[in-house]
């Protein structure tokens, strides 16, 4: 991989709370990677589309929502679909009792989303 990284920061789904998101990409920027963010309420379909017209090398998802299992196994589908399944996918939000929330274990993510990687 030659240059800087690129990375698109995104916040797919009905969530308005956006201050991690943007905690998160100003990290990274500052840590010399180029980074993108969508703004809210962006489609699986939308953050597709830009990873792959930034071709970007990696896709942040923050979801506060509760429908971080559905969000990200269709951007992980759409990725592989678009042959962009090299795209490193990872993701952060809120923290849930049911242990299910993208702070969990790997072990509670889908099949589809190996490439996931909790933070």
């Amino acid at each position: 991989m030659a240059g800087r990284i690129r990375v698109v920061v995104a916040k797919p789904g009905l969530d308005g709370h956006d201050r991690g998101a943007k905690v998160v990409a100003r990290a990274l920027r500052d840590a010399g990677m180029e980074v993108i963010y969508t703004g809210l309420h962006q489609t699986p379909e939308q953050i597709v589309e830009t990873v792959i017209q930034e071709d970007a090398d990696a896709v942040g998802l923050s979801v506060l929502s509760g429908a971080h299992m559905t969000l990200f196994t269709k951007v992980t589908d759409l990725l592989k679909e678009r042959g962009a399944d090299d795209v490193v996918v990872f993701g952060g939000g809120g923290s849930s009792r049911t242990g299910t929330s993208p702070s969990c274990s790997g072990s509670e993510w889908p099949r589809s989303s190996r490439r996931v990687r909790p933070l």
